[in-house]
């Protein structure tokens, strides 16, 4: 969970375009005058909220998502620099690409909890029957819509990150999984007996 502060810390100061939620959070802050991390924490409440009549339970993971993150983005935007070439801020937007992408592998192979906003996905595919790519779609196309209409920091790092992350992920996650614990009475079953 702190990669992921980390990365989107790399992502604002690349000023290059932010991950789709964080142009809603973006937005967000120009309303309400609070931190980015504490507008993050805010949102990740609400969608949480939003889990209830989608009958969703949440996970450790789901808890300290809504939290650590927002505290970890704050914390990286005090100490990281603000890159001022071009060059630099595009490899602040690769740095931030690449932390996610090792932090949503970690995340998921961790196996805590869905965040919230994932949680929320698959709450919606189960509620509606319809296709992942088409709720996790409509979802991603509305927060940063939204954002972007509220001065949330839309740009090619947006759409990079929504290329890219998928792809370095998925050959990540086998590497970063925790396996699966043995079933019960199997361990510890005398040899030779099923």
């Amino acid at each position: 969970m702190a990669l992921y502060g980390v990365s989107m810390a790399f992502f604002v100061e690349g000023a290059l375009g932010v991950m789709p939620w964080d142009v809603l959070h973006q937005g967000l802050v120009r309303l309400v005058p609070v931190s980015l991390g504490t507008m993050t924490i805010l949102a990740g409440a609400v969608v949480l909220l939003l889990w209830i009549p989608l009958r969703q339970m949440p996970g450790l993971g789901t808890v300290s998502n809504v939290v650590v993150i927002g505290l970890v983005v704050d914390l990286a935007l005090r100490v990281l620099p603000t890159p001022g070439p071009l060059v630099l801020r595009a490899v602040f937007v690769a740095v931030g690409v690449g932390l996610n992408a090792v932090a949503t592998a970690a995340y998921i192979g961790a196996r805590f909890g869905p965040g919230p906003r994932d949680g929320l996905m698959t709450g919606l595919v189960a509620r509606t029957g319809w296709p992942v790519r088409v709720v996790r779609t409509a979802i991603e196309v509305s927060v940063v819509g939204l954002g972007w209409l509220l001065g949330g920091n839309f740009g090619v790092g947006t759409l990079l990150y929504a290329l890219a992350v998928g792809p370095l992920v998925q050959p990540l996650l086998p590497l970063l999984r925790v396996a699966e614990p043995e079933p019960a009475g199997r361990a510890d079953a005398p040899a030779g007996r099923p």
